[in-house]
């Protein structure tokens, strides 16, 4: 059973960080490919960022030079690090997993249940 377990989520001010986790179990972490995706009420998920089994990256636009998404394999488990946030980070995030980073940064395979992230001005 695919289980994708986050933590880290919260309420921070606007320019303030925070650091969320995912830890997966019951795939094959290393040959996975990971990412961050996020969710604000009324839209559509977005991707936030994707790493490869290999550590490629991807971000999106809006989080380029803002954020860090980063992997440990011994530990399973997946990071994001987030930095100069703004209110318009304020979402759910979710963490997901798919075999490969095109996979990962389209239509993931697995997620996790989420985590809210609210930004205060």
């Amino acid at each position: 059973q695919v289980q994708l377990v986050e933590s880290g989520g919260g309420l921070v001010q606007a320019g303030g960080s925070l650091r969320l986790s995912c830890a997966a179990s019951g795939i094959p972490f290393r040959s996975n490919a990971m990412g961050w995706y996020r969710q604000t009420p009324g839209k559509e998920r977005e991707l936030v960022a994707g790493i490869s089994s290999g550590g490629t990256t991807y971000y999106a636009d809006s989080v380029k030079g803002r954020f860090t998404i980063s992997r440990d394999n011994a530990k399973n488990t997946l990071y994001l690090q987030m930095n100069s946030l703004i209110p318009e980070d304020t979402a759910m995030y979710y963490c997901a997993a798919s075999r490969t980073l095109n996979k990962v940064v389209s239509t993931p395979e697995y997620w996790s249940q989420g985590t809210q992230v609210t930004v205060s001005s």
